[in-house]
């Protein structure tokens, strides 16, 4: 993809685990475990899994929240992995994260004008007459306006506080947004609100995100492309319309045929996935997915299947896709 923004290149995150009277290193947990991924620039790519399958810790390494075992990650072509001190900081304008629950992401201690400031004033953006101006026209952006100014975030709804910290997010007038949940924590009908703000900001600012869910519906009105992941690895990856409507990968059919259908009366088959997630300390041998695979054969024990071109721009990771 040469118009990649984001090139992820066999991204690894593994988290120490020690154990006996002198902590040794004795295991570690493969949180992300080679993941390859491209982001266009100007794309919303989903990210949707259950829940402890790397998701979130695949989005915040790439961001350098938290620093990768080994792997690559480029943004804009630059290597962000081997970056350091001002360099970093600097790159780091580009690039935002919107978090899952804004009752934790926002000082309850500082003052709505205070906490979209913040980036401004970190990153010596704006002089110190124009910060108020430009936060104003922040949350003036996400619908909010001066009166909210001088309030603190238990004065707001979840669905407020959400614009709030977009607001911070677009502060440094970014290319590239981590959308981390950022819908989980609220009611529906302001879930429907919130998704409609961030899809009119991508066009409004040519925003790149990667959307992290555990929400398929979600992830099929917001996104571009959709990848899927199961304990550390991508197994699928496809356009929105591709996957939906011809999911290839045995945990991805599952996945989506658990979505409601609001009609009593149709007769879809519901895949229910047997035992319970594996544990990534000691993930299964070879395709990850076999232990609760109805189709798995021999060879899906014995051999890792890698991601598999199909010829419509959809991959899949999965020795008998051509069959199920």
């Amino acid at each position: 993809m040469s118009d990649a923004l984001l090139d992820i290149r066999q991204l690894v995150k593994y988290y120490p685990v020690t154990g006996g009277v002198f902590r040794r290193h004795v295991a570690d947990v493969k949180a992300v475990d080679g993941v390859d991924l491209k982001i266009a620039r100007g794309e919303c790519m989903g990210l949707v899994g259950e829940s402890g399958c790397g998701k979130t810790t695949l989005g915040k390494t790439i961001l350098r929240l938290h620093e990768a075992t080994s792997g690559s990650v480029y943004f804009d072509q630059a290597e962000l992995t081997r970056m350091g001190g001002r360099q970093l900081r600097s790159i780091r304008q580009k690039m935002q994260i919107v978090f899952q629950d804004p009752s934790n992401s926002l000082n309850p201690r500082m003052l709505v004008k205070d906490i979209v400031a913040e980036p401004l004033v970190a990153q010596h953006l704006v002089g110190r007459r124009g910060i108020e101006d430009r936060v104003r026209e922040l949350l003036g952006v996400v619908g909010m306006g001066e009166g909210h100014l001088k309030r603190y975030p238990h004065e707001f709804s979840g669905g407020q506080r959400q614009r709030i910290a977009i607001a911070r997010a677009l502060a440094t007038s970014p290319q590239f947004v981590l959308m981390d949940e950022p819908t989980s924590a609220l009611d529906v009908s302001v879930q429907a609100q919130i998704l409609n703000l961030l899809k009119r900001l991508q066009a409004e600012f040519q925003l790149t995100y990667l959307f992290v869910t555990h929400h398929l519906l979600v992830v099929k009105y917001t996104s571009d492309r959709i990848a899927v992941m199961y304990l550390g690895k991508i197994v699928e990856l496809a356009r929105t319309a591709e996957l939906f409507r011809q999911p290839l990968h045995p945990y991805t059919q599952a996945l989506l045929s658990a979505i409601p259908i609001p009609d009593p009366e149709t007769g879809r088959e519901r895949i229910i996935l047997t035992g319970d997630v594996p544990n990534p300390v000691n993930p299964p041998k070879a395709c990850r997915f076999h232990p609760r695979c109805r189709h798995a054969q021999e060879v899906c024990r014995e051999v890792e299947p890698q991601l598999e071109e199909t010829g419509t721009g959809h991959v899949v990771a999965c020795h008998r896709w051509r069959e199920i």
